[in-house]
């Protein structure tokens, strides 16, 4: 029996209770939320480790919700669900903090590959007992504390991380002034699972550099190579 409490958000009891019932045979805490009303007072009263949020909600819609939650700084991992085939809203879940994204109609044991592949993700991001509890890295005047997954500017401003851009800036820092190809940046966050395409990178990237103050149209730290993929260019310590 897993001990991860998921959250689902979806006007549509159907849904609902499919998503649970799948989950739990899986042995996952499952809970409901009908709208984002009822989803804040779970979040107030109980410790959510995922959060399975659908796209079009009555009221407050699930990419506002998103949107607010990273702002105020909560970082629970989220997988969205649209039942729109346009990959604008796909992209866009992405560009407003969601961790993954899954289409509907959806097959649920494709459902729970990606809740393990996200949860894995941020579990593996948890500093174990035995480390300490604030490791920093230096990069071109930024800070990263890897007990906290922060990014600390010069100005000693905190930046929080979503999973996601915390596990691509790993990677850059691990291989600083080497070019990575969107498929060596698939496979050094684990994403074959969770982040599925070249584009998917893209927008991490892009979300990565507004974080760091990176300019998009001359960027400085991360520097796009044409054809080849993206090269982090500041000295590492």
């Amino acid at each position: 029996m897993s001990d991860h409490h998921i959250l689902i958000v979806d006007d549509d009891p159907e849904i609902r209770d499919l998503v649970s019932q799948v989950i739990a045979a899986d042995g996952y805490q499952a809970s409901q939320a009908s709208d984002v009303r009822s989803a804040q007072r779970m979040l107030e009263r109980n410790a959510v480790d995922l959060m399975v949020l659908d796209l079009m909600l009555p009221g407050k819609d699930g990419l506002t919700f998103c949107r607010e939650l990273r702002a105020t700084g909560v970082m629970t991992p989220i997988i969205m669900l649209t039942a729109k085939g346009d990959d604008f809203d796909r992209v866009l879940g992405l560009e407003m903090g969601a961790d993954d994204y899954l289409p509907k109609p959806f097959h649920g044991r494709e459902l729970l590959a990606r809740i393990k592949a996200v949860l894995r993700r941020s579990n593996s991001q948890r500093p174990a007992s035995t480390e300490p509890a604030s490791r920093f890295v230096s990069f071109d005047g930024w800070r990263l504390d890897t007990g906290k997954r922060e990014l600390i500017s010069t100005d000693e401003i905190v930046v929080l991380l979503s999973s996601a851009e915390y596990e691509l800036l790993i990677a850059f820092l691990t291989w600083p002034q080497v070019v990575l190809s969107r498929e060596k940046l698939l496979d050094a966050t684990h994403g074959r699972s969770a982040i599925i395409s070249d584009r998917s990178i893209d927008i991490q990237v892009s979300r990565l550099r507004r974080k760091l103050g990176d300019d998009p149209r001359e960027p400085r730290i991360i520097k796009t190579i044409w054809g080849d993929g993206y090269l982090f260019t500041p000295d590492v310590t």
